[in-house]
């Protein structure tokens, strides 16, 4: 199980002074030193936290891996395409919206969606797509022709307290993905507080958690909130290999 930390929100509270502090920079190097896999930030159109200049900085400065979320934008593709992060993680985007509120609507003949893929993949960059746990979802997914995807946990991080029907919905979906070949990530709301039962999904290997990581840190510092997570993650694999 890899844990990418999501330093997006290291780059709203910079922003909100519009100032030169909290690096981002500085943030990715704390993540790494306590045990993060990769540095995912998303460079969206509307520049409201992330910057150009901080993907470039980062590309330099990261020795794990980039992972770039982005928006199937011409510009914000040409760049990636350019710069070559490890991977890069196809999102939706609405500029009213306050964080993204669901998956891809993938469908076939979407030319712009397959240009954006076929242009991120012939410069040699990862793609995975940001899509809900459904299963005709993710054989469209398959059908576009990318080796990952990451499930949108958001339906279960809003209900996890009062039902297990979202994280059934993961597990199932979870395991059609593997089945058909697919590198399974998942991500979007995942805290402290929720994260082992995802975590414990046999086919998910890779989670990526980002806002309740940067809200800790102010407590505990980038390091130890970090550390803390992946203390969880780690404790909640053995719970998959016990007898029922």
């Amino acid at each position: 199980m890899r844990l990418y930390v999501n330093i997006d929100h290291v780059a709203t509270l910079r922003e909100a002074r519009q100032t030169d502090e909290p690096d981002p920079v500085q943030a990715a190097a704390a993540a790494e030193r306590a045990g993060a896999d990769g540095i995912t930030v998303h460079l969206r159109e509307d520049r409201r936290h992330i910057q150009d200049a901080d993907v470039t900085a980062l590309m330099r400065s990261v020795r794990t891996v980039l992972n770039l979320e982005l928006g199937a934008h011409a510009e914000i593709v040409r760049l990636a395409a350019r710069i070559k992060p490890f991977q890069a993680t196809l999102v939706p985007e609405q500029r009213r919206e306050i964080t993204t509120e669901g998956g891809l609507a993938l469908r076939k003949g979407d030319r712009r969606l397959s240009g954006a893929i076929a242009r991120l993949q012939d410069s040699g960059v990862r793609v995975s797509l940001f899509i809900d746990p459904s299963i005709k979802t993710i054989d469209l997914a398959q059908v576009l022709g990318v080796p990952a995807i990451e499930l949108h946990t958001g339906r279960y991080a809003h209900t996890w307290r009062r039902s297990a029907a979202a994280l059934d919905q993961l597990r199932r979906a979870a395991t059609h993905a593997k089945q058909i070949g697919l590198a399974v990530h998942a991500g979007h709301g995942l805290t402290y507080q929720n994260v082992q039962p995802v975590a414990a999904i046999p086919e998910i290997e890779e989670l990526n958690i980002g806002h309740s990581i940067v809200s800790n840190a102010v407590f505990w510092g980038m390091e130890e909130a970090v550390r803390r997570m992946r203390t969880l993650i780690a404790e909640a694999k053995p719970a998959i290999l016990s007898p029922r």
